[in-house]
């Protein structure tokens, strides 16, 4: 019989000394310097997630929270820290990348669900102790998961304003995105962001309960309301932002000095009046929030792309939840320009498409691609059509 095959390229934490891949991250100093500070605040397990404060699919580098602290730069995946333990939880697609990227000092959970987060948790911490999270960065459904899981356990689900990961980071964390947000011609959009703002406001004032206020959190809610775009996340035309729409005010919670001077006038063209948009510190969004929400108000959010940490700011009372935002609901119905644009863009898409076939029918049976090379010429070719702004995500190129 033949002897089982070893693999070198993941870690084996059996051996003796356990075995690592080169691919693996040590971790042991960050986690040191993360579990100093767990201890400073009373806290007994640390809950991080892979997402970000607007729920986004993709993330930033300065975001990957998840990926920094545990080695493992898979899209999906939650980790918990305690003063002896760490995991990291992740589904079927990623166990392999997993056990190639983490270090011995992690355990992988092999599942998702937050009820065994909840059972490990359970273990691991003591009764009457501390569970910690960031409440800007996690759902509304999930934070009411991790309390559901811990309802009357004794253990507390403690949200922390400061994040305790970007604490540990310190000045190695990536710096914010500098790049300029502009806006998007009129060619491409069909409506003028005003026209977008008066359809809203008429949708507030149709609705039953007669929200004051329309709250966004997503980042392509923001960008497509006002026509603008930014590259803060990779294959992503979008930056970070939040908007809070009244009937009579609009505030845009963003980096100001990133703005181009014609997105900057465009934005503030109906200044003094309802469609004059105030321009406020992207950090500022929980203050004003809570200012605004001490008054006679409904505000209406959707509750998909809302963090738990903004939501809970909002009594509930004058609080207006359904899945989609208004605006989600708006964007989604493309005009006629944009279906006219759509087709366009697919068309041009189609040509590069076809002369990357072309390539490959010629290049192929001279044994010299593989797929990174394909993926790189698919990409120049996309990058040579009219109005390329690149691809939509990492190219997967071929096969076989």
């Amino acid at each position: 019989p033949q002897a089982p095959s070893t693999r070198n390229d993941i870690r084996d934490c059996s051996a003796d000394p356990p075995y690592l891949p080169p691919t693996a991250t040590n971790t042991t100093a960050r986690l040191a310097m993360l579990r100093g500070i767990i201890q400073t605040h009373g806290v007994h397990a640390y809950i991080v997630p892979s997402t970000d404060a607007h729920m986004s699919e993709y993330i930033s580098e300065r975001d990957a929270r998840l990926g920094w602290l545990t080695g493992f730069t898979g899209s999906a995946g939650t980790a918990v820290v305690t003063q002896d333990k760490a995991a990291l939880w992740t589904d079927s697609r990623y166990w392999t990348q997993a056990e190639r990227e983490m270090d011995c000092n992690w355990q992988l959970q092999r599942t998702t669900s937050i009820e065994s987060i909840g059972m490990w948790i359970l273990k691991a911490v003591p009764a009457q102790g501390n569970v910690s999270l960031d409440p800007f960065l996690f759902s509304i459904d999930t934070w009411n998961s991790y309390s559901q899981a811990l309802h009357g356990s004794g253990r507390t689900l403690l949200p922390l304003e400061t994040n305790l990961v970007d604490q540990a980071w310190g000045d190695q964390r990536p710096l914010p995105s500098s790049s300029k947000i502009y806006s998007l011609p009129a060619e491409f959009t069909g409506r003028s962001w005003q026209e977008k703002v008066a359809g809203i406001r008429q949708r507030m004032d149709q609705h039953v309960r007669r929200p004051t206020a329309v709250l966004l959190s997503g980042l392509e809610e923001t960008a497509w309301l006002f026509n603008l775009r930014g590259d803060d996340i990779p294959y992503n035309p979008v930056f970070y932002s939040y908007t809070l729409l009244t009937n009579t005010t609009i505030s845009l919670f963003v980096e100001e000095s990133r703005l181009s001077v014609a997105a900057r006038e465009s934005l503030r063209s109906g200044c003094p009046g309802p469609l004059c948009v105030e321009l406020q510190e992207y950090g500022q969004v929980s203050t004003h929030l809570r200012g605004y929400t001490q008054g006679n108000v409904t505000v209406w959010l959707g509750t998909e792309y809302t963090t738990y940490g903004l939501y809970a700011i909002i009594p509930q009372e004058k609080l207006l939840k359904e899945s989609y935002s208004p605006v989600m609901m708006a964007k989604a119905v493309k005009n006629a320009h944009e279906q006219e644009m759509l087709r366009a863009a697919h068309v041009r898409d189609a040509v590069a498409i076809i002369q990357y076939l072309l390539w490959l029918e010629k290049t192929v049976p001279q044994g010299q691609v593989d797929e990174f090379s394909g993926a790189q010429h698919i990409n120049a070719f996309r990058w040579a059509q009219e109005h390329s702004r690149g691809p939509s995500f990492q190219s997967i190129s071929a096969s076989g």
